[in-house]
């Protein structure tokens, strides 16, 4: 089992990283909010998440540990695959997940693309009692940093696409929702287009 992967971060996208340990490098799929907390950095610590499954074997990568502990979580859930749970950590922190577990609101987790209301109420219903018992709620700071966005529009749009058909949405639906969002707000970074996207797009 891999606990960490510490080292050079060689390659960098909102939806994946590949840091390079000991002359290996180990792909891993990330959330937005870990690609904000690692984005710009020389050297990163990703704590691991290993999906093996017969056709497939992925690492999956989180800033801390809180964040992997939210994805354990959501997982366990009926319904809630590894994909699905990187989008709900990818739309809010897992302190922000957490509020919106133990309060119940049901109307917000449903905004996340591809959460029904059934599968919103299993979320909530499954782990309200776990996350109260574990004290997450308490424990985790309800803001990570966020980088400041240093790309020029044309490589927010490049990658922007790049994450979303990282995560399984079509190219062309995908680069229409981009450039609108960017011509409203040319400033916007990455990972908030890829997160507003993730509302926009059919």
């Amino acid at each position: 089992m891999i606990e960490y992967i510490k080292g050079e971060l060689a390659e960098c996208s909102p939806a994946y990283a590949v840091v390079d340990a000991v002359g290996v490098g180990y792909g891993l799929n990330i959330t937005l909010n870990t690609y904000t907390a690692i984005q710009g950095k020389d050297k990163a610590k990703l704590y691991v998440y290993e999906s093996i499954r017969e056709d497939a074997y992925q690492l999956f990568g989180f800033a801390t540990k809180q964040e992997r502990e939210m994805f354990l979580l959501l997982i366990s859930v009926s319904g809630v695959g590894a994909n699905t749970a990187r989008m709900i950590l990818s739309e809010m922190t897992a302190a922000e997940l957490c509020q919106v577990i133990s309060s119940g609101n049901e109307k917000l987790l449903k905004t996340v693309k591809g959460i029904g209301l059934r599968t919103a109420q299993r979320i909530i219903v499954d782990l309200k009692d776990k996350i109260a018992a574990m004290g997450m709620a308490d424990t985790m700071p309800m803001n990570m940093p966020v980088a400041p966005a240093e790309l020029v529009n044309k490589e927010v749009k490049d990658e922007a696409i790049s994450a979303l058909t990282m995560l399984g949405f079509a190219p062309a639906p995908s680069a229409k929702v981009v450039v609108a969002l960017l011509k409203e707000e040319p400033t916007l970074p990455v990972e908030q287009v890829v997160k507003l996207a993730l509302k926009r797009i059919k």
